[in-house]
This record gives structure tokens, C-alpha cells and sequence, in this order.
């Protein structure tokens, strides 16, 4: 039993506490003035976090630490100048689909996702590189000049990001590693919604530093599980000495792990996908008034540590009518039997020195869910059991040990959709994904992948989608590397692994498709495609002394000549922290072009020249948000009355210029 407190609120650990919600990365232990461990701040850590350039700060502390985690800090944090531009030719079903592909560095992928979608993935699944040695990782270094990281971030025109190759013989080995993982997974926490799980795969090479800096984002006490999947039971020699593995890991974290529940998945199903590890699914199936149900479990527990002295509440009689199917319960001391009743007891433990075992229901629980008990006997002996009924006859739940799924299912899954695997390095199998997605999502769920590699987490949503009418949504976004020369994928025509990876979409939409005939006209097959691509505002980057008098000219619109109103569409839903899955209907209003998203929830207009008579027509439809090129105006009037006409037409209306 608890103790009062017997003093006053501790304001210094409330303030930990909201700290620990915002900056749980800050957290960390210090020995108090009696040599007593307690939690404390790593001030230099939240400077960090509160700064805009790289901070120092080298004291010791408990935590991992490597050369390079203040500038990876920062690179989570640094702002960049860009946007993402619609690609129509590259998407399927382009104006209605909810599903969304990203190309470029998914760094700025997630940078540009935080405000449309914070909080709101249920799931993300990511396979960043395992960091053997003979892979490619993406190199963010942001100790550069101010100059340099303008023109990194897109404000002036230079080439940003690039993949470099992580060698053995690097000093940086880990630290190069570690320094790409943790401003993306930092990044990619924001967007979990607060039931939302991430799965991350890995191998043995850097299991041990994905624990803990997963820990210091996430939360040591928001770690689920760490998956151990058996990929491949022929072994593969890894270093040349040692045992051959047949293993990766999958590693699962929470937003907030009291906000999810058991991972449920379907027993039949799980039977037939992985039959090495359920097995025991065989039951009978029964029916009573209230429908089917199977009995799995005994009422009394069969683990001798549930006993009279460790759950005392639970060690009871138990008074059964066979006739009236009537039950009661008295406790153990209670000799009296009810007429017509007999009585069954706790199961005594012989091999212990508890004499009894503890039911796994409560008297409260066993006498007001009496109908979901089965009395079965008497036996020779005149003894009766007592099973619970199991109303959810296809669901168990999922277990961190995974097997039968093989790494060349993956390669499978590509002949199936028609397309040569030979264009795939070691895909990732479609089950294994569809695996996860059926233990965490529901039927709407948005589900991420930022290194989305061959597509594997889109095929899987959209099988899974076909499989229960679900209408969940995928975002995948992948780095536009291209194919080295002499390559399958260059042979065959592909620009790059995103270019690729939407064909196998593609493909695999198709064939989904064919093999479920009729499916829901809800079923989404499409998705929008969209590149990360400087901003769409001009630089103004120039001193006073710098000017000329004919560069005044370049400042009469701020927005770049080569950008179509798709592309300012997309810029003021990024702006406006808008979901990029929004319906769009494209429609002319006299001589104007208009967008009109979700029913009026955005009406835009982009052209060079807006009329009074066209904002009326705008205003009347009352919008929720209204948005128009600022140079579209022919002066600060025009503005103004434009406003007026909203006031008095629209006045919910949100106006805004780009």
C-alpha cells in the first residue's frame, strides 16, 4: 500500500516532467548531494534543442554519445528553403487518391511533413541502411558556413544532399551512422500519432546503438519489442569467423505505449503464414445463444506463482448448478453448499509449496460473465473443469519471434506482379510488411515509409486494403539515386530506385487488383507523386549596395517564372499545415484557373491578373481557406477591397496571399 506524500507538490520534478513530454532526449541521471541517483537535465542537450547552430558543450554524462550527435541535433532542427512540386505524368489517379510518394532526401521529406501530419501516422515502417560496410547511408553535415547552407537548403542554386559510401575503413564508421539515424527518427516521432507504433529493421552491425538512441528519442519505457526475424535458416557466413546468421531484427517503439494494446492478428491466418511458430490453433468451434466461441484456457491458472499467497483474491469456491447452469462463489472458508449446487475448488499445486492454484477471474468477473464459463464434466473420478468461452475465435496475438517468412519471398513478390526481380536488391517480402500492418493499423490508418526502397510498404497497405475493404493511406518517400551504369535497372530503362519503386506500384496495384476482382470503388490503387525541389520564392538574397536599378524588375513577383499553379498549391498546403492527400478539382471560372480542395475546404487562384468579379464568385462558394497570388493584384486597393468582399460575403473565410 502507498504512502502519503505528507508534503507539498515537488515543483522541480513537475517541471522534469513537462520537460521529459517535449525534450524526452534530455533526460539523464545525476547523483544528488547524498550520492543518490535521481533524474536530472542535460542542460547543454536543451540548449540544443532551443538553438539554432551547433552548441557546445562536453561533459559527461549517461548516455550514448559519438562524434557528430550536436551537429545531427541540429540538422533535425535547421530549417531548409524548399518545397514539394507535384509530378501528374508520375501518379496514378492523381486528383482523388489519398496515397502520396515523396523523391529526395527523406530528411527533407520529414521536414516539410511535420506541420500537414503531425501526430497523425498511425504506423512507420522503416529499412534504413544496416551500415555493413558495402551500403551507401545519406551524409548531412551541416558544419559549414553560412554560404554553404544556403545553398544546401535551397535558397540559392547548388546541388544539396548527397549519398556517400560508409566503408569499414572510415574513422567515422558508426558515427557517420548514427549522425544520419537520429535527426530522422527525431523527425519521425512527431509525426506518430499518439496510439502510433514505429518498426525499424536492422541486423546485428548496429543493433546495439539503434537501442539506445531509439531509447533517448522514443522513451526507454515506450520500447515495445525488439522482432527477431529467422530470414534465413541456410545461414550466411557474415565475417568469416563465427556462427553463420540467419536473422535480422525488427525494433518497436511507441508514441506512447499506454495507448497501445495487444498486437492482434488473425490465428487461422497467422497458422498458415507461419506455422512454426503457431501452432495450436486447431479448436472446435461452438455455438450458444450468443454466438461462436472456442475454449483455449482453463479458469484455473496453471502457473503455481498465481497462488494463495501472491493472489489471495483469486483462491476461492466455486458453486455450479448443472441444471439451472446457475454459479456462485464463496470464499474458501465458506463449508456451507448451496442445494442443488456443487462445489469446485481452486486446483491444488503439488509441486510447490502454495497448496492452491488462483483462478484467472475474480468472484466479481466469474459470477456476472457466468455465460462465457463451460462446465465440463463430471469425469470418472466425478471431477468437473471449468474453460472460458473465447468469443474472438480468429485473433491472437502477434509474437516477437518470426519465421517462414524468407528474405527470397521478397524477390517472389516481384515475379508475381510481372516484373523481373533482377531489378531489386533483396527486397523486403510483401507478408512481412502486411504482417505489421495488420497488427497495428485500422481500416483507415496512414502508414509511412521514408526509405521506402523497392515499394514493398505500398504493395502491402494495398493488399491489405483489398483484403478488408480498409482505406488506408501510405506515404513513401525515397531518395532519387540513380542506377550505376551496366545495372538491371539501367539496362532496363530506369532513371532511379524512385522511378522504379513507383513502377512496382504500379505493377503491383494492377495485380492486386486482378486477383480480388470486384473491390470497393473506396479501394485506393493510386498515388500522388511529388519531388522536394527549392522553394518556390525567388531569392531576394542582396545587399542594398548590390543593387541595380534594373533588378528592381526581378521583385515585381517573388515567385520563380519556371512554377505552375500546382506547384504554389502545393507550396500553401505545406504553409498551412494541410494534408497532402487533400481531393483537388481543377475548374475554370470564366478565364481563370481554380483549385478546389475537399469540397471548398481551399479554393486558390494563381493567375497574374485577379479581378473583383472573380474574388465575388470565389467569396460566394465560402470557402474555409481562400488564397491568391499577391502579384495578382494590380495595387494595395485591390487588396483591400478583396478582403471587403470576403467580410461581407464569406467572413469565416481564412485569406491568405502567396
Amino acid at each position: 500500500m502507498d504512502k502519503l506524500k505528507m508534503h507539498s507538490t515537488d515543483i522541480t520534478e513537475q517541471n522534469i516532467d513537462k520537460i521529459a513530454e517535449l525534450f524526452p532526449g534530455v533526460i539523464t541521471e545525476n547523483r544528488n548531494d547524498k550520492g543518490k541517483l535521481v533524474r536530472a537535465i542535460d542542460l547543454d542537450v536543451l540548449r540544443q534543442e532551443l538553438s539554432d547552430h551547433v552548441v557546445e558543450g562536453p561533459q559527461e554524462r549517461y548516455h550514448l554519445d559519438w562524434p557528430g550527435k550536436r551537429a545531427a541535433l541540429f540538422a533535425a532542427n535547421a530549417p531548409i528553403a524548399k518545397t514539394l512540386r507535384p509530378v501528374r505524368e508520375e501518379s496514378v489517379d492523381f486528383d482523388s487518391t489519398k496515397n502520396l510518394f515523396i523523391e529526395g532526401d527523406n530528411l527533407d521529406a520529414l521536414k516539410l511533413l511535420q506541420e500537414s501530419y503531425l501526430g497523425k501516422v498511425d504506423l512507420i515502417y522503416i529499412d534504413p541502411p544496416y551500415n555493413t560496410g558495402n551500403d551507401f547511408i545519406y551524409n548531412d553535415d551541416y558544419s559549414q558556413s553560412s554560404g554553404e547552407y544556403l545553398a544546401k537548403s535551397g535558397q540559392v542554386d547548388a546541388a544539396g544532399t548527397r549519398l556517400i559510401a560508409n566503408t569499414e575503413s572510415n574513422g567515422r564508421f558508426h558515427s557517420d551512422w548514427l549522425s544520419m539515424m537520429f535527426p530522422r527518427l527525431k523527425l519521425l516521432k512527431n509525426l506518430l500519432s499518439d496510439g502510433g507504433v514505429i518498426f525499424v529493421s536492422i541486423d546485428d552491425n548496429e543493433l546495439r546503438n539503434l537501442l539506445p538512441i531509439c531509447d533517448e528519442i522514443f522513451g526507454e519505457s515506450n520500447r515495445l519489442n525488439t522482432f527477431t526475424w529467422v530470414n534465413n535458416l541456410k545461414g550466411r557466413q557474415i565475417s568469416g569467423s563465427g556462427a553463420a546468421g540467419t536473422k535480422e531484427h525488427i525494433v518497436c517503439y511507441a508514441r506512447n505505449a499506454r495507448n497501445v494494446g495487444a498486437f492482434r492478428v488473425s490465428a487461422s491466418r497467422m497458422k498458415s503464414l507461419m506455422p512454426t511458430v503457431f501452432k495450436g490453433f486447431n479448436y472446435d468451434v461452438q455455438h450458444d445463444e450468443l454466438g461462436a466461441f472456442v475454449l483455449k484456457n482453463e479458469l484455473h491458472n496453471t502457473n503455481s506463482a498465481f497462488n494463495e499467497e501472491t493472489r489471495p483474491n483469486l483462491v476461492f469456491d466455486l458453486y455450479f448448478d448443472p441444471e439451472t447452469k446457475d454459479v456462485r462463489t464463496a470464499p474458501p472458508s465458506d463449508t456451507h453448499l448451496h442445494e442443488g449446487f456443487i462445489k469446485i475448488g481452486p486446483k491444488r499445486n503439488n509441486n510447490g509449496t502454495h497448496q492452491y492454484h488462483a483462478f484467472r477471474w475474480s468472484r466479481k468477473k466469474v459470477e456476472s460473465e457466468s455465460f462465457n464459463l463451460e462446465f465440463i464434466g463430471p469425469s470418472e473420478r466425478g471431477e468437473w473443469k471449468v474453460y472460458t468461452k473465447v468469443r474472438d475465435i480468429d485473433s491472437t496475438t502477434l509474437k516477437d519471434l518470426i519465421m517462414d517468412i524468407s528474405t527470397n519471398s521478397g524477390a517472389g513478390d516481384i515475379d508475381r506482379i510481372g516484373l523481373d526481380q533482377r531489378l531489386f536488391d533483396y527486397p523486403k517480402p510483401v507478408s512481412l510488411i502486411r504482417l505489421l500492418c495488420e497488427a497495428v493499423t485500422v481500416r483507415n490508418s496512414v502508414v509511412l515509409d521514408v526509405f521506402a526502397g523497392s515499394g514493398t510498404t505500398a504493395h502491402a497497405v494495398m493488399e491489405l486494403n483489398a483484403a478488408d475493404g480498409g482505406s488506408r493511406q501510405f506515404i513513401l518517400a525515397q531518395i532519387g539515386e540513380t542506377f550505376a551504369p551496366g545495372s538491371a535497372g539501367d539496362k532496363a530503362g530506369f532513371r532511379s530506385i524512385a522511378h522504379l519503386a513507383r513502377e512496382r506500384i504500379r505493377f503491383a496495384a494492377r495485380t492486386i487488383r486482378e486477383k480480388a476482382g470486384p473491390t470497393p470503388p473506396e479501394i485506393d490503387f493510386g498515388f500522388r507523386a511529388v519531388q522536394i525541389d527549392t522553394s518556390n520564392v525567388k531569392s531576394i538574397l542582396r545587399t542594398p549596395d548590390s543593387m541595380e536599378q534594373d533588378d528592381l524588375t526581378l521583385y515585381s513577383d517573388n515567385v520563380k517564372p519556371d512554377r505552375t499553379g500546382e506547384d504554389l498549391l502545393f507550396q500553401v498546403l505545406l504553409d498551412w499545415g494541410l494534408e497532402l492527400s487533400m481531393s483537388i478539382v481543377v475548374e475554370q471560372m470564366g478565364s481563370h484557373e481554380i483549385f478546389i480542395l475537399d469540397d471548398g475546404a481551399l479554393i486558390a487562384c494563381f493567375d497574374g491578373e485577379i479581378t473583383s468579379e472573380l474574388v465575388r464568385q470565389i467569396a460566394k462558394r465560402q470557402p474555409l481557406r481562400a488564397v491568391f497570388r499577391d502579384s495578382g493584384f494590380a495595387s494595395d486597393a485591390d487588396r483591400i477591397n478583396t478582403e471587403q468582399i470576403f467580410a461581407e460575403l464569406s467572413a469565416v473565410t481564412d485569406v491568405k496571399v502567396i
